[in-house]
């Protein structure tokens, strides 16, 4: 596995995605490397290329069904994704809520 380097550090997070999102693409539990929210979803598309279409549109945006935490907090850049992640924390991808 490839790693990112943040200074001393390696970041290495692990992304689930929820039962919902999994019944309409397989999308496993993985441990991948980045330093944000964008890289970890990358490294884990790369190594899942099904997932990524589902998740994000041709230009990199999460799509509108699609919600991103880091350990539990959502993310606050949906086009960039540019939220930081640290080693060991925990991405959950889950569809949005909608609805009134």
């Amino acid at each position: 596995m490839s790693s990112v380097r943040h200074g001393s550090l390696t970041i290495v997070p692990s992304v689930q995605f929820t039962q919902a999102l999994q019944r309409h693409v397989s999308a496993p539990p993985d441990v991948v490397a980045g330093a944000t929210a964008r890289d970890v979803l990358m490294a884990y598309f790369a190594r899942h290329p099904g997932v990524q279409g589902y998740i994000v549109d041709e230009r990199g945006v999460l799509r509108r069904h699609v919600t991103v935490f880091v350990n539990g907090t959502q993310i606050g850049d949906r086009v960039h994704q540019s939220d930081p992640v640290a080693d060991g924390d925990e991405i959950s991808v889950m569809q949005a809520l909608s609805g009134g």
